[in-house]
């Protein structure tokens, strides 16, 4: 039995009631009394309107789930007045901008990477909120962005043949970003500061300036040897290092050892899909991470080279300029903290009537007050210089959903005497009824919206359970090609701009899920910053500082003038149901698709069942590393879901191609000593029971959610290990 208190009407877990009162609390100049009454008044009033809600998305998805069973014969037209007709899709608010104050810079006027890390994990909270500042140079070294031909393969010492192309790179970059009136930084002896502006010494006695004198920002050091200069270029800085002392420098003739980028603007500390918090010991966990962020006082110890090191957050960079001011430059990620979405509930508090309470309404109060100590200024860091709180909300389906999320806000800020809009909010357009009333969903909440994006997995996930009656899904890879998701793409940017996001908030793209493909990345990622996105997510520190290469090609903020003259995207596009054109699939082509599907979902339950990792770099069938998170196996669950409902596939087939796939998903985690295999015995891995539950009752989980069966089979799990 879990230890509890009660407390004004609840019954909250001995170890969340001690973490509150004895860690996040103290220094808020909340008392305990106000906080659990307010607390307890905001379950109360708000458990039954969010219940609703989730009762509403259950009746609109039983509605069409019986148009599409007496409707066979798809017609348009029809289809979409019905839509309206059950008030799925809603008549359009009139033309609108968003009225977000007090947004910090990092969101409303520069452009970046941003990284989204599982808030469980302090050593991956830490780099990610360190990943501000990034080394260029050891980004291209460690990656495949320089290949390994004629001599340039990397090894366990250094190669200088590698070093060579990796300077070779980075030199050509900066002749782009921040060029010479004449010559190149390649042909660079020396770098230095004269009273009015930098000078460069060329190899051929030359002395250049920069073509733009004004992107010079500063130095640190002495003005005579400075130690390192910095600039700016589409709004982001760059750093060059000088220091004869190493390896690099001494090669180099101007003295430069390395370039570092501003990378990672932004970093979204994620207590959702990245995260397996299934109780109230799981929760504190995540909220005692938040806290030691806000306070700045995380820290967590990792062995390098044979060394225990302590990590812990970076310092802000002062520089001094050549007119002898100085220059504050921060040191670490802008951080919002995502919440879970309205859906799940937790047993981490328990209300008066006996149920869990919604999550979403734990995760509001308790994280908002432990950024209570940000705004006070009880950390020698300051993550929000404008004052605000930023919380990013999932999974909302349509505009009421959005409203109730603002409505929640304001009762948490009312409960910690915040002035109205503290808490700003992040959108996910990431569920069909959001992307086809995305406008409206922004009005909802354009007094403190201060982000939206797109994240394709989940959107698919929904588009699949949406339409789950309608017919059979095109092959997975082939959903990519069908209409709505370029039209769905778009209208996020063409309603964000639509609604004045440009240099106020955040547009967003999604994740780049091969971290070991940089090259990759690198050729292909720089079409999110192209639409018009000012901001992307990233799957590693390595990755930001690769990915913020793409910023420098882009001036976002010009681009998006550009991008509202031309013809937004069609609703009807978005609501075109990605069906197979035919399914005359041969019996071998049905396999690989089920083994492909089943062999990702294993994968990745295995280790959320087994060992609570709700994100990792998962090898997929083919042993390419994939970052995985629930929102991957709710598309495969959800697909392989769908043929069975059209008999595309049988029971039988799923379960062979489960049971194979165990055995492979075994083989390809067989060198870590705490994994216990699924395929020794199938009916007793609770593992295994539930990848195939989320297959075989995928139909009915609430819009084809991951979440309660994960839930459900992991308490099983912390139970049989307990």
């Amino acid at each position: 039995m879990v230890a509890t208190v009660t407390i004004e009407n609840l019954t909250v877990s001995q170890c969340l009631f001690d973490f509150i009162e004895k860690e996040a609390l103290p220094g808020t100049a909340i008392s305990s009394n106000h906080f659990w009454q307010q607390f307890s008044s905001i379950i109360s009033d708000l458990s039954p309107q969010n219940q609703e809600l989730l009762s509403t998305r259950d009746k609109l998805q039983a509605s069409i789930d019986s148009y599409h069973k007496n409707n066979k014969a798809l017609d348009f037209a029809h289809y979409k007045k019905f839509l309206t007709d059950i008030n799925y899709l809603v008549p359009q608010v009139d033309n609108f901008n968003i009225n977000t104050c007090n947004v910090d810079n990092e969101l409303a006027l520069m452009a970046g990477p941003q990284l989204v890390v599982p808030i469980m994990n302090a050593r991956f909270a830490l780099n990610a909120v360190n990943a501000r500042w990034g080394s260029l140079y050891d980004a291209l070294y460690g990656t495949d962005v320089i290949s390994q031909e004629d001599g340039a393969e990397p090894g366990k010492a250094y190669n200088p043949v590698r070093g060579k192309k990796v300077i070779a790179f980075a030199k050509e970059y900066l002749d782009q970003v921040i060029p010479l009136v004449s010559g190149n930084h390649s042909q660079a002896v020396s770098y230095h500061l004269t009273e009015q502006q930098l000078m460069v010494s060329l190899a051929d006695g030359q002395q250049s300036a920069l073509k733009d004198p004004a992107a010079f920002i500063g130095f640190t050091g002495s003005i005579n040897q400075p130690e390192s200069l910095i600039f700016t270029h589409n709004g982001l800085h760059l750093i060059l290092q000088f220091n004869s002392d190493s390896v690099i420098g001494q090669a180099d003739a101007a003295g430069l050892s390395d370039v570092v980028l501003e990378s990672a603007l932004t970093t979204i500390m994620d207590c959702e899909d990245s995260v397996a918090a299934v109780d109230g010991e799981d929760k504190v966990l995540a909220y005692r991470n938040w806290l030691g962020l806000m306070t700045g006082n995380l820290s967590a110890k990792l062995n390098k080279n044979g060394k225990t090191i302590t990590r812990s957050m970076n310092n802000d960079l002062n520089v001094q300029t050549i007119t002898g001011d100085s220059v504050t430059l921060k040191g670490r990620s802008l951080m919002f903290v995502r919440n879970v979405g309205h859906l799940m509930t937790n047993n981490a508090i328990i209300d008066s009537q006996g149920n869990e309470v919604p999550e979403g309404i734990l995760d509001a109060m308790i994280t908002s007050l432990i950024a209570l100590h940000d705004l006070k200024g009880n950390s020698e860091f300051s993550n929000s210089n404008e004052g605000s709180i930023y919380i990013v909300k999932p999974k909302m389906h349509g505009p009421e959903e959005v409203a109730f999320a603002n409505t929640l806000f304001s009762r948490v800020e009312e409960a910690l005497s915040l002035p109205q809009n503290t808490v700003k909010m992040g959108i996910m357009d990431e569920e069909r009824r959001t992307s086809v009333n995305l406008k409206n969903c922004i009005f909802a909440a354009k007094d403190r919206v201060v982000f939206i994006n797109t994240g394709f997995l989940d959107r698919t996930g929904d588009e699949i359970h949406t339409s789950m009656m309608a017919g059979p899904m095109a092959r997975k890879a082939d959903i990519k090609l069908t209409p709505w998701i370029g039209a769905y793409e778009d209208n996020n940017v063409d309603v964000g701009l639509a609604c004045g996001f440009s240099q106020k908030a955040q547009i967003g793209k999604g994740m780049w899920p091969i971290p070991d493909q940089m090259a990759n990345m690198i050729a292909t990622k720089i079409n999110h910053v192209e639409a018009g996105a000012n901001t992307a997510w990233v799957p590693s520190p390595t990755a930001a500082t690769l990915h913020a290469l793409h910023y420098h090609r882009v001036n976002v903020f010009d681009l998006q003038k550009q991008l509202t003259k031309r013809n937004p995207a069609n609703i009807d596009d978005i609501l075109t149901i990605p069906l197979a054109e035919n399914t005359n699939w041969s019996e071998a082509e049905i396999n690989e698709e089920l083994d492909n599907n089943c062999q990702g979902i294993l994968g990745y339950v295995v280790r959320w069942i087994d060992h609570g990792v709700g994100c990792s770099k998962v090898p997929d069938i083919n042993n390419v590393g994939l970052m995985e998170d629930r929102a991957t196996l709710r598309i495969s669950s959800q697909h392989i879901a769908n043929w069975l409902t059209h008999n595309i596939c049988t029971v039988e087939q799923v379960q062979a191609s489960l049971e194979k796939m165990a055995t492979i998903v075994d083989k390809q985690n067989a060198d870590d000593k705490s994994y216990v295999a699924m395929s020794i015995n199938f009916e007793e891995s609770i593992a295994f029971k539930a990848a195939a539950a989320l297959i075989f009752s995928g139909v009915e989980q609430p819009n084809g959610y991951t979440e309660p069966l994960l839930h459900q089979y992991r308490l099983e799990k912390k139970r049989q290990l307990s």
